[in-house]
């Protein structure tokens, strides 16, 4: 992978990270479209990479909510911090299980080649539609059992093509949860899983370009490229969930699960 090629996809991964697109189909995609080598290609390394990368971005993004909810926390007592906190691991419990249980099958998903991008990416366009006919009468904050929904659906959305991002906060709005809450608790519930599998393969020395097949210098690039980017998308996406539609999300999803089907 050359430095070039590893720009292109971190800054593919910092735009899509966030916006209800699926990174992951987009990264199979543009891995196909450059002509990479089939083992990079097949291997989750980069892919992890730029996550961590992205998953970074939220950090500076929501560090304001970050403190508040740790501030929160540090009183030990039931208070809306906590309960708050409590909701995030409730969520967070079936991606766990996944990649416990279920690593290296979730892994091989990503060798599965563009039929299932397409596929997924038109389900993900679906979904999105949804959110836009369809309106709670009587919105709701974020509950203990809309979380567990939430974060199953996160769980399923391992599939490359189907949007995390845009499978979360669509479940959240069709939940009944407000706009306000559905774009930050979709991006906070991801934080532990790919931060916590990131350490995991760094002790492992999974990254290892002896095991990767994937330079130093491309990584780093691909890292440092889908971290800057991801800091913007991460704040469009925020402001764009609480003040518009979906809709458009769902036909360009549309357009490009159709080409990968095409391709």
């Amino acid at each position: 992978m050359s430095l070039i090629e590893s720009f292109l996809l971190g800054l593919l991964q910092g735009i899509t990270e966030f916006l209800p697109v699926s990174s992951s189909g987009h990264l199979a995609l543009g891995k196909h479209l450059l002509g990479l080598d089939p083992a990079i290609v097949d291997s989750p390394t980069f892919e992890i990479i730029v996550h961590i990368a992205t998953s970074l971005s939220i950090v500076v993004v929501l560090q304001k909510d970050l403190r508040q909810l740790l501030k929160g926390a540090a009183q030990l007592r039931w208070n809306n911090e906590t309960r708050y906190l409590g909701k995030i691991v409730v969520a967070m419990i079936p991606i766990a299980i996944v990649g416990v249980f279920f690593k290296d099958q979730a892994e091989a998903l990503f060798t599965a080649g563009l039929l299932l991008v397409g596929i997924m990416l038109l389900v993900t366009s679906l979904l999105l539609l949804l959110t836009h006919f369809y309106k709670a009468k009587n919105p709701h904050p974020i509950r203990f059992v809309d979380a567990a929904v939430i974060g199953l659906l996160q769980a399923v959305a391992i599939l490359p093509g189907l949007s995390r991002s845009g499978t979360t906060i669509a479940t959240s709005l069709l939940l009944g949860n407000p706009k306000s809450e559905a774009a930050k608790f979709s991006f906070l519930i991801v934080l532990v899983p790919i931060l916590g599998e990131a350490f995991l393969g760094i002790v492992k020395g999974e990254f290892a370009p002896s095991v990767t097949g994937i330079g130093v210098a491309p990584l780093l690039v691909g890292f440092c490229t889908a971290f800057v980017v991801g800091c913007a998308a991460c704040k469009f996406m925020i402001a764009l969930v609480q003040r518009t539609s979906l809709i458009w999300f769902a036909v360009y999803c549309a357009i490009v699960g159709t080409l990968s089907l095409v391709l």
